[in-house]
């Protein structure tokens, strides 16, 4: 397991900002997880997973905690004759798409531009373009905050809109079990490249930003309400809503995490003003961000 102590997280997530963490441990077996989780423990500190480090934002002042990272290490995939899979959670979203793709197995095609691992696609419920994790999960295991490892299954892992048991209880995801059907490999490609190129074309990927800022409200769209609020470019430092897509927050450069911490406040406050609308941020806040 890699050690590290005062880690620069801005150099860890998608938003490009965020303060040093106390320690920052990379498991590279999956058996390692546990030992990064007891390591928090012993010490009394808090912790947190993380894993492409996008959908999060952490104070500028940094995490007195311990930060876990998924990822390299962590990205076995086993592909069975059945169209059953089983991936491990460090494997970002957008390689496992691409080996399903190879493998000719259709229904992740979603995935294929989501910008994370898959422990925190099946920790979010992650989706896009009709699709979500819900859809071809069979099972995830997981490690409960004693240090026990489970396996739950679909039901019982509890995937809504941006949720499931698995943020509710802390656990963290070791590995998901998935099934696909067979399908054309050139069709697969073809509507991955399309998603792709609607992705491109919609979202403001040349700035650092955490992804989507906010929850779709039932019956709206964030990214409409907060253009018809008069918000579009809407700025605080280097924290901006994005002229591109109003559904996302982007730093301009060297934006603070106060800077986008007030931005998301001001924007909620002004859409529930005009429109009696609560946004409920997708991004992560951890920690007090002032």
């Amino acid at each position: 397991m890699i050690q590290r102590e005062q880690e620069l997280l801005s150099k860890h997530t998608t938003f490009r900002i965020g303060g040093a963490a106390s320690f920052y441990l990379i498991p590279e077996k999956i058996e390692e997880v546990a030992g990064a989780l007891a390591y928090a423990k012993e010490r009394n500190l808090p912790f947190y997973i993380l894993g492409k480090g996008s959908n999060v934002l952490f104070p500028d002042e940094g995490y007195d905690g311990v930060v876990i990272e998924i990822g390299k290490g962590l990205e076995e995939v086993k592909i069975e004759e059945d169209g059953s899979v089983t991936a491990q959670a460090g494997i970002s979203m957008s390689a496992l798409a691409m080996k399903l793709a190879a493998a000719e197995l259709t229904g992740f095609e979603f995935a294929g531009g989501i910008p994370g691992t898959l422990g925190g696609g099946i920790t979010m419920n992650a989706g896009a373009y009709g699709g979500e994790i819900k859809d071809c999960i069979v099972s995830a295991k997981v490690l409960t905050e004693d240090g026990e490892m489970i396996t739950l299954m679909k039901d019982e892992l509890e995937l809504g809109y941006r949720t499931s048991v698995i943020q509710k209880r802390n656990y963290i995801v070791l590995e998901g079990t998935f099934s696909f059907k067979k399908g054309s490999r050139q069709t697969i490609l073809d509507t991955m490249k399309d998603l792709n190129q609607r992705r491109r074309d919609k979202q403001p990927l040349e700035f650092p930003s955490a992804g989507s800022t906010f929850k779709r409200p039932e019956g709206y769209f964030a990214g409409k309400l907060i253009d018809d609020a008069g918000l579009r470019g809407y700025r605080i430092g280097d924290a901006q809503v994005s002229e591109k897509h109003c559904g996302f927050v982007v730093n301009r450069g060297q934006a603070t995490a106060k800077d986008v911490s007030q931005l998301i406040a001001d924007v909620q406050k002004k859409v529930w003003e005009q429109f009696q609308v609560q946004l409920e941020p997708e991004v992560r806040m951890v920690g007090k961000i002032e």
